[in-house]
């Protein structure tokens, strides 16, 4: 029991980390990117290529370098378009990475995939232990970016970014530059990504392409609409419910034995969805409301809530 929780946990670690990637990017800056599977997948097999030669920290880096590399090229081939556009250019992204990793054998091992990943730490961790040392490290990850973005949200920065996110032309009213603010926002969500997927090798120790389907760019979607799009935290909540209940609701077939595991599957999906449209429709913001700062506070002045009289009512101004 012990060793499936620790699976289920390091399973949300990673989806939380796909997530914030795809809310920093789509949250915050309003770049749709359904090509989220692509990054995770090219994170992944570069870790896999790369931790034997030069070790699983270099690797990790690697991959999330090269992310961050092609979601800059990305950007750059995009600068023209409109955000449909940009979202069938991304797609388009995530299938070409499929069909190399698919067809390019002497490079990613085709079909067959890669074996024999090596995990951190393997050689100071006893084997029995390996997997909470990784489950460790895999939240000390999650806590590392999740601080991280958080200070880029609340920065300066992350307030452009969501003002382009609201309105670009008036964002390139005031003399932003709003190329170079797309080309950042990709490529911090794409390195992150690219972490995501080191971490999925790392667990795994196997990697092929039919582990990186199009269904991971749709749980992470999923999870920032749930959560609330441009709060973290609430990304960080919506993923972890959306994985348990995925993962939990595997259980149904033995309180259900006239269901089979297909039958079971599209429920569990099914079940989801019907969550994600309710939500929507009841809560559209999502759990948390991405959080506001006031323009008093930014000034250093009090708030003119704070300054009222608390004996007189809210609706009555204060008398002067």
């Amino acid at each position: 029991m012990t060793a499936y929780l620790v699976t289920i946990l390091v399973i949300v670690a990673i989806a939380i980390l796909v997530g914030l990637a795809l809310n920093f990017q789509w949250g915050c800056a309003g770049l749709v990117n359904f090509g989220v599977v692509g990054f995770v997948a090219l994170g992944a097999y570069t870790t896999a290529l790369l931790t034997p030669v030069v070790g699983w920290f270099a690797a990790m880096l690697a991959a999330a370098a090269l992310s961050a590399l092609l979601s800059v090229v990305l950007a750059l081939l995009s600068i023209r378009l409109a955000d449909d556009y940009l979202a069938i250019v991304t797609l388009g992204f995530g299938e070409a990475v499929r069909l190399v990793l698919l067809n390019e054998d002497w490079l990613t091992g085709g079909a067959l995939g890669i074996a024999g990943i090596p995990r951190p730490f393997a050689g100071l961790v006893a084997p029995e232990h390996a997997d909470l040392a990784l489950l460790g490290f895999a939240v000390a990850l999650v806590g590392i970016v999740y601080l991280t973005l958080e200070a880029l949200v609340r920065s300066p920065f992350g307030r452009v970014l969501r003002a382009l996110r609201d309105d670009p032309v008036v964002a390139a009213s005031l003399a932003k530059p709003v190329l170079i603010l797309r080309i950042k926002a990709f490529a911090v969500g794409g390195a992150t990504m690219g972490l995501a997927g080191a971490m999925h090798a790392f667990y795994m120790t196997y990697i092929d392409p039919s582990q990186f389907t199009a269904i991971t760019t749709s749980y992470a979607f999923m999870a920032v609409i749930a959560g609330g799009r441009g709060s973290n935290t609430g990304l960080m909540i919506g993923a972890g419910t959306i994985m348990l209940l995925l993962e939990g609701t595997r259980f149904l077939k033995d309180l259900i034995p006239a269901l089979d595991g297909s039958q079971i599957a599209a429920l569990r999906l099914g079940g989801v969805g019907v969550g994600i449209v309710l939500l929507l429709l009841l809560r559209p913001q999502g759990l948390l409301r991405e959080p506001q700062r006031k323009a008093a506070s930014l000034l250093g002045e009090p708030d003119l809530a704070d300054m009222a009289d608390p004996s007189l009512p809210p609706s009555h101004p204060q008398e002067i």
